[in-house]
C-alpha cells in the first residue's frame, strides 16, 4: 500500500499535515504547491488498496482526479472548508467537509484528533484570517495573550509564504517548509529555534513594507479593489494584504488583483468581516474562480475580464 498527502501549500495546509503526521509520520508522498496550485489530485496516481489524504483543496475543483481515483479502487480521506459541491458517496471516501465560515481544514483535523496537536490548528486559524476563532481555541488550552500573539504572528508568516505565481516566488517550496515544521510538535519551539521562522519574519517585514503606498483603483462605502504591481514581493503579500485589509476595514469587501506570468491576473476577495458571506459566489463566476464565504480568488483572471470583474464585485458588495 502507498500513501499520499495532496495538500494546499499555505499555512492551513501545512499546518493540518503536520498535525496529522505527527500522530502518524508513516512513509508517504507529498503532493503540493503554491496555495493556488489546488488541482492537485490529477497529479496523483494511485490504485486498489493505496490511501489519499486530501488537505484543503476544493472537492469540486478536483471532483474528475477524486472520482478516477476511487474508481481505481484507492480510498480518499478529505479535510476541507472550502466549496464542495455534491460530496460523493462511495465506500472508500472518507469525507470532513464544513463549509461552514469560521472553521478551516486544520480545525477539521484538530476534531479529528481530537486536540492532540491543538497549537498547530491554532497557528492555522490565525493564518487563515480566523482570528476569534484561534483565541478560542487559545483561550481552551490557556494560553497567555503573548503567547497567543507569537502563534498569529507564525500563522501569517507560514500563509504569505504560500503566495506566488510559481515556487519560485516563494521563500521557501512547502515541502521544504514542511519538513522544516515536521521536527517540532510545539510551535513556540518553532519559532524559537527555526532558522525558517527568522528567515519568514525578515522576509515578511520587507515585503509588507511596500504596500503602505498603494490606492485602490476602485472605493466604495462597502467595497475597495487594489491593483499590485507586477513583483514578486506583490505577488507574495498578496494574501496578507487582504486580510489586512478585511480586519482594518471589517465593514467593506476587499479585492487584491495582482499581475500573474500570463499577461493576466490573480485574485484575492475578502468579504467583509461584518458580513462574511458572497467571496465564493463572486469568484465562482468567474472561470478558476472558488474558495468559501468569506475568503476566495480567482487563480487566472482573463485581463479582457478585468472590468467585468470590477462590475460583478461592485454588484456583489454594493
Amino acid at each position: 500500500m502507498s500513501r499520499y498527502y495532496a495538500f494546499n501549500g499555505d499555512a492551513d495546509g501545512l499546518c493540518a499535515l503536520h498535525q496529522l503526521r505527527l500522530a502518524d509520520p508513516a512513509p508517504a508522498e507529498l503532493i503540493t504547491g503554491v496555495k493556488r496550485d489546488i488541482r492537485l489530485l490529477d497529479r496523483v496516481q494511485a490504485g486498489s488498496g493505496d490511501q489519499i489524504i486530501v488537505l484543503d483543496i476544493s472537492l469540486d475543483s478536483n471532483r474528475t482526479g477524486l472520482m478516477r481515483l476511487l474508481e481505481a479502487g484507492a480510498t480518499v480521506e478529505y479535510f476541507d472548508h472550502h466549496y464542495a459541491g455534491e460530496i460523493p458517496r462511495h465506500d472508500n471516501f472518507i469525507p470532513h467537509i464544513d463549509v461552514s465560515a469560521d472553521v478551516c481544514t486544520s480545525i477539521l483535523v484538530d476534531r479529528h484528533l481530537e486536540g492532540r496537536y491543538r497549537l498547530w490548528a491554532i497557528v492555522a486559524a490565525f493564518g487563515d484570517n480566523l482570528g476569534q476563532r484561534a483565541c478560542a481555541l487559545a483561550e481552551s488550552v490557556g494560553l497567555a495573550e503573548r503567547q497567543i500573539e507569537k502563534l498569529a504572528r507564525l500563522g501569517e508568516y507560514l500563509n504569505y509564504n504560500g503566495y506566488g505565481d510559481t515556487v519560485e516566488d516563494l521563500h521557501y517550496p512547502p515541502v521544504e517548509l514542511y519538513e522544516k515544521m515536521k521536527p517540532y510538535p510545539d510551535p513556540f519551539v518553532f519559532i524559537a529555534e527555526s532558522p525558517a521562522f527568522t528567515r519568514l519574519e525578515t522576509g515578511f517585514r520587507d515585503d509588507i513594507g511596500m504596500i503602505d503606498s498603494l490606492s485602490p483603483v476602485l472605493e466604495g462605502v462597502h467595497h475597495a479593489a487594489y491593483l499590485l504591481p507586477d513583483a514578486p514581493w506583490a505577488r507574495r503579500v498578496s494574501g496578507i494584504f487582504a486580510n489586512r485589509l478585511a480586519n482594518s476595514n471589517p465593514s467593506r469587501a476587499h479585492a487584491v488583483i495582482t499581475p500573474n506570468r500570463y499577461g493576466d491576473y490573480s485574485v484575492s476577495v475578502r468579504s467583509s468581516k461584518a458580513n462574511p458571506q458572497g467571496a465564493d459566489i463572486l469568484c465562482m463566476k468567474f472561470e478558476t474562480g472558488g474558495g468559501r464565504k468569506a475568503a476566495a480568488g480567482i487563480n487566472r483572471l482573463r485581463a479582457d475580464s478585468f472590468a467585468r470583474f470590477l462590475t460583478s464585485f461592485t454588484e456583489q458588495f454594493s
